[in-house]
């Protein structure tokens, strides 16, 4: 079972993390313009998005989606 995750970078990190990792990169403002949902735009907060993107499958993939992609770029 442990195999099955070696090469699955979202393997043991949470999205609170990632969350806070995209907005330490971009910032909630430019973070607003890669992916347009109100929690990011409208009195961002960390806990109202973490609460959003639980609930949200689509938004959730695409905060992934730039995450990796985020780490693509800086070469990890």
């Amino acid at each position: 079972m442990a195999g099955q995750q070696a090469n699955n970078p979202l393997h043991g990190v949470t999205l609170e993390m990632i969350l806070q990792q995209l907005v330490a990169h971009y910032g909630w403002e430019a973070l607003g313009r890669e992916i347009d949902i109100r929690c990011f735009n409208h009195e961002p907060s960390i806990a109202s998005s973490l609460k959003f993107l639980r609930r949200t499958p689509w938004a959730r993939e695409r905060v992934e989606s730039l995450y990796l992609a985020m780490l693509h770029l800086a070469g990890r």
